[in-house]
């Protein structure tokens, strides 16, 4: 009788061992479960990297577009407000000089561009000496292309610098280049390209009649 109920009695202990061994399996994790519990976060933490990157750069292309059409305005909102050259700028007609301010960039200088002052109100970008302003582009970003569109739907994206001044009273642009020759007078607009390592692009579209635009 005491045999049968000892033997009853470890029967019972065992399966209650093994129910304990059943749930601590359970609640625990096995070392297969945790490699790929790590492996599914890699790879979902590597698309959310790459896909914040993208965006990044796609919001950084678009703030230096909005940066290059804000110093556009500026050029044409000095001209006409009647901004005087800075001390050390010489005009070279004090008593006829116009305000004109603009914007020169170029491809061979695809990290920067200049704000000038035109002192001799001809229109053109004649040297160093009429840049009141050297602005860097930063983050990778660069100024890739210049393009003409003109009225008749034809373009030219083979630009190699373009200028756009504002000379007061006329708040519209008079756009110019010298590369590879003078433009066609008939321009619908004019277009800044600029572009991230990855891609991403912004287009500054600016129009004869002082309209600026930023896709």
């Amino acid at each position: 009788m005491i045999n049968k109920y000892l033997e009853k009695l470890k029967k019972e202990i065992n399966i209650t061992k093994a129910l304990l061994r059943s749930r601590s399996a359970s609640n625990g994790m096995s070392y297969v479960e945790l490699i790929v519990v790590l492996s599914i976060f890699s790879v979902i933490s590597s698309v959310a990297i790459y896909n914040y990157g993208d965006f990044q750069a796609r919001v950084d292309i678009k703030n230096l577009g909005s940066d290059i059409a804000l110093k556009i305005v500026e050029a044409q909102k000095s001209s006409l407000n009647g901004v005087l050259p800075p001390s050390g700028f010489v005009v070279y007609d004090p008593a006829a000089w116009k305000p004109s301010y603009g914007v020169f960039f170029g491809t061979y200088m695809p990290k920067q561009f200049y704000y000038v002052i035109d002192l001799n109100n001809n229109k053109f970008f004649d040297s160093e000496s009429e840049i009141f302003e050297t602005v860097s582009i930063t983050k990778n970003n660069s100024i890739t292309t210049l393009t003409v569109v003109y009225q008749d739907g034809t373009s030219s994206a083979s630009l190699g610098n373009l200028l756009m001044t504002f000379t007061r009273p006329d708040s519209g642009a008079t756009i110019v280049s010298s590369s590879p020759g003078p433009l066609n007078p008939n321009i619908d607009y004019v277009q800044i390209t600029v572009e991230s390592p990855n891609g991403a692009k912004a287009y500054i579209k600016v129009y004869p009649s002082g309209r600026i635009q930023v896709n």
